[in-house]
Order: structure tokens, then C-alpha cells, then sequence
């Protein structure tokens, strides 16, 4: 009796045994396609964001930077001014000597850039951006003076000499800024700061096209 007793219950085991692994085989892959259902429900109730930077809102960001003043010259001229230099110039003439002392602010104004300004194509952001332009160039009258002056004995000067010699200090301390190319560097200033701020927003290529002058 012992004898068979032990031969049923060995038996018993190997018939549990047999449908554990005969249910393992049929459970793990109803598991698995569980676990991948669960994947794709979690995938389309929680996607995954795609970014897409849209051009027109740049203009938000760009537009209150109005007039970009991207580079500043300080100039410094002599200027001579003279009236009544003929024969009488002893009793009638007068000359002085102006230094002049200014600063010349340019950059480029992007009071006009609109959505058609900025085209996004190829992963590329096309920027249309206006041409450098010069903003200011004023004196310092602090640091200007008349280093000498010399009038004729019958004569006090002309009021308006030194005006005069201002203005002309003026127009030649604009002239020297833009001889020296300080539009080529208010331009190249303005196009690295306009693409480090698109960089910013997401735009990892940008290429300036400029208007023709």
C-alpha cells in the first residue's frame, strides 16, 4: 500500500509539474503581449511632444528690440574755421581751431521686420534683416572746445563761426566712422546677436538675407 501511494504521489507531482510549465508556456506570451498593449495605450494617451518652431512668433521676441544698436565709434576731429582770409585778414579776418569730440551709434532697425521676413524651410530659418544703418553722430560738447581763436583788430568774429565749426565737425566724424567700415561691423554685430537669440528658441541654422541697397 505504501509502495503505491508513493508511485501516486510522485505521479501527482510530475502531472503539477507538467501543467506549471505547460501553463508558464502559454501565460508568458499573453504576459508579454500585455505588457506591450500597455506600451502602445501609454505611448498614444502620453505621446511623446514633436517640436515645431513656428517663424511668426520670432517677432514677439525681436520686435521690442526696435532700433539694435550693435556698435559705437568715438571720433575725434580738428576742424578749421575761418571768414575774411584776404588781404584784410588782419583787420577783418577770423579763424579758429576746433576740436571736435563725438560718438557714432549705429545698428540696424528692426521696426519693420514682419512674419514675411522669416521663411523656415530645409531646418533652415532664412532671416531677412534690414541693412546696418547709422543711428546718431553727435558731439560731446564737454569734451569739444575751441583750442584757439583769432580775430582781425577791427573785428569781434562772427557769432555763427563756431556753430559753423560744429556742424562741419559733425559731418567729418560721421564720414571718418563710416571710412573706417563701421557699417560691415554694425551689420556682422547685429546677424550675432539676432542668431545666438534664434539659437535660443530653437532654431539651430539661420541664414541672413539682406535687402539690396
Amino acid at each position: 500500500m505504501i509502495g503505491v501511494l508513493v508511485v501516486l504521489a510522485i505521479t501527482a507531482a510530475s502531472v503539477v509539474i507538467t501543467i506549471q510549465r505547460t501553463t508558464q508556456r502559454f501565460v508568458q506570451p499573453v504576459s508579454d503581449m500585455t505588457s506591450d498593449l500597455s506600451t502602445q495605450v501609454a505611448r498614444i494617451l502620453h505621446p511623446t511632444p514633436t517640436i515645431l518652431p513656428d517663424p511668426v512668433t520670432i517677432i514677439n521676441q525681436i520686435r521690442p528690440l526696435a532700433r539694435l544698436e550693435t556698435i559705437q565709434y568715438t571720433v575725434e576731429k580738428v576742424v578749421t574755421a575761418e571768414i575774411g582770409q584776404g588781404a584784410f585778414a588782419a583787420l577783418l579776418g577770423d579763424r579758429l581751431l576746433f576740436v571736435g569730440h563725438g560718438y557714432v551709434t549705429a545698428g540696424v532697425d528692426l521696426q519693420n521686420l514682419g512674419s514675411q521676413d522669416f521663411v523656415f524651410e530645409n531646418d533652415i530659418l532664412k532671416v531677412k534683416l534690414p541693412n546696418a544703418e547709422i543711428f546718431d553722430a553727435t558731439l560731446d560738447n564737454d569734451k569739444s572746445y575751441v583750442y584757439d581763436r583769432r580775430t582781425g583788430l577791427l573785428t569781434h568774429g562772427d557769432i555763427n563761426l563756431e556753430t559753423t565749426a560744429r556742424q562741419a565737425a559733425e559731418d567729418l566724424i560721421r564720414q571718418a566712422a563710416l571710412d573706417d567700415g563701421i557699417l560691415a561691423q554694425a551689420q556682422a554685430n547685429a546677424e550675432t546677436f539676432i542668431e545666438s537669440l534664434l539659437n535660443k528658441l530653437g532654431y539651430s541654422q539661420v541664414l541672413f538675407i539682406h535687402p539690396e541697397k
